[in-house]
């Protein structure tokens, strides 16, 4: 698996919409000249695609276009990282119009560099898996960057930091604040602070027990499900069955599954059917463990324990439960294809290696 560099100060990177054209809409602008200032303030130089800011219609009805972005964004050796405007709903559009071209496969594994977002944009991360680049499911423009309070929230912001390090063996802690949704996200919330609460209950261990290592592999299990079962859109399953995006099952045994739902808060018989589809095909017993992302604003949260004590009752894997990751606020980075350690008996993880590559610029 290719790694790519860490981020300097001075470093080109590109924001791209390659899902919901949410960020080119006119009730946006300030949220999109917060990020950039944002962005700034850390040392880079944001450019944005072509098409980044074209909004939602026509980043609906033009697939190609997004597509184009992520290509151009690759092959410019100037752009060091790639961050994601925001998620949405049919991303896995643009794969056939990446999979089918020679140049971008090319640039990707020539050029690897980082890629960084959540929510849908798991389909993304997961074609470029099957190129052979790790990327990172973490911050993206709209709900991170662009944060209306008067500056990013604390844990998001250090693990934003990440990528200008070079840690290894490090530890994800679990943060000890968590942040409720806004109900806006208007001119007239700029430097209002969200609802925090304090964290109640830590990392919870709802299956298993001792100690697994593995490879991190996942994300956003409505997007995920759809991959699979064709349920939002009717396709997806040819198009990853086509291009062979998932793992066989012998890379599956070397994975840690990591699992999250989104801010559309599937109720608890919608996430058992999700996890039954993975059970059916053997994912679940197969995979080393799973780490589960924190339920946005804790809704059905003891619910969805049950729902994963139940759908695992009878298999092995380890589960660990309310980690900061995906459409929890705040939320940490989880590098694709890192060797972790997940330690069911004392609630820990940790990142046994360094997430980017050394070479003479780290």
């Amino acid at each position: 698996m290719r790694k790519p560099q860490k981020l300097n100060k001075g470093d080109k990177i590109a924001i791209v919409s390659l899902s919901s054209g949410l960020l080119g809409m006119p009730f946006c602008k300030h949220e999109l000249d917060i990020a950039i200032k944002r962005l700034k303030d850390f040392g880079l130089k944001p450019v944005i695609m072509p098409n980044a800011l074209k909004g939602i219609d026509f980043i609906k009805e033009h697939p190609e276009a997004r597509a184009s972005d992520l290509k151009q964004a690759f092959i410019d050796d100037s752009i060091k990282g790639i961050i994601c405007a925001i998620g949405g709903d049919d991303t896995y559009r643009t794969i056939p119009y990446l999979m089918e071209d020679e140049e971008f496969k090319e640039a990707v594994r020539n050029n690897p560099k980082i890629f960084t977002g959540f929510s849908d944009t798991t389909n993304n991360h997961l074609m470029l898996n099957k190129l052979g680049l790790s990327t990172f499911y973490g911050p993206c423009v709209i709900v991170d960057l662009a944060e209306l309070d008067n500056d990013m929230l604390p844990y998001t912001k250090e693990q934003f930091n990440k990528f200008f390090s070079n840690d290894s063996n490090y530890e994800i802690i679990s943060s000890p604040i968590w942040y409720r949704e806004r109900e806006s996200f208007g001119v007239e919330e700029i430097g209002k602070p969200r609802t925090s609460c304090k964290e109640e209950h830590g990392y919870e261990v709802l299956n298993g027990a001792g100690k697994v290592t593995g490879k991190l592999y996942g994300g956003c299990i409505e997007s995920i499900y759809d991959d699979y079962t064709g349920n939002r859109y009717g396709d997806e399953p040819q198009i990853f069955e086509k291009y062979k995006i998932f793992p066989t099952d012998k890379e599956w045994r070397e994975k840690i599954l990591f699992l999250e739902t989104s801010e559309e808060k599937p109720k608890p018989e919608a996430l058992e059917q999700m996890l039954l589809e993975l059970k059916s095909r053997n994912i679940l017993s197969l995979v080393k463990g799973i780490i589960v992302g924190k339920p946005q604003d804790e809704q059905y949260y003891e619910q969805y324990k049950e729902v994963y004590k139940k759908v695992f009752e009878d298999l092995n894997t380890p589960v660990l439960f309310n980690v900061n990751f995906g459409h929890s606020v705040p939320r940490c980075i989880i590098p694709y294809d890192a060797e972790a350690t997940i330690d069911y008996d004392n609630k820990k993880i940790f990142i046994n290696e360094s997430i980017f590559r050394k070479d003479k610029n780290i």
